[in-house]
């Protein structure tokens, strides 16, 4: 049985007309901006992680330093004014800044690194800063034959 249409029925569904297409804007919306966030949280994790390989090769750059006079007298020492030069080149080289503390014979590099980002800067967010730490030890290698393992 078909009930005939009331103009009260009609009205309703003539207010509801196109409210259906904010819901999907809103979500659409949401799930650029969750897509985004996805997105370019893990190129700031892909850039901590290259942050810390610069800091690595940058402790291992300075720690190649060495005094060569110290070293003469078997004792095992940086030139502190060239290894944190040639740690701040390295850095500069890769794009970077950073800085180098050396204290007794550990050597620590810590790298600051802007990751643009693609998605985010959309909604006003530009770039991530993530940031590296190092250390590099001084260590004497072997000097004596029973330190060989025989």
């Amino acid at each position: 049985m078909n009930r005939p249409r009331t103009p009260r029925r009609a009205e309703r569904r003539e207010r509801e007309r196109g409210s259906i297409t904010a819901v999907v804007v809103v979500f659409a919306a949401a799930f650029l901006v969750l897509g985004g966030l996805i997105y370019d949280a893990g190129r700031a994790m892909a850039a901590k992680t290259a942050a810390i390989d610069e800091a690595q090769q940058a402790a291992r750059t300075a720690a190649q330093a060495l005094n060569a006079g110290a070293l003469r007298n078997n004792i095992l020492a940086t030139t502190p004014g060239q290894a944190v030069a040639d740690a701040e080149a390295y850095i500069a080289s890769c794009g970077d800044t950073g800085t180098v503390a050396i204290t007794g014979g550990t050597i620590t590099v810590r790298v600051v690194h802007h990751q643009r980002t693609s998605i985010l800067a959309l909604v006003g967010v530009g770039e991530i800063t993530v940031t590296g730490t190092a250390s590099s030890h001084l260590e004497q290698g072997v000097t004596s034959e029973t330190g060989l393992g025989r």
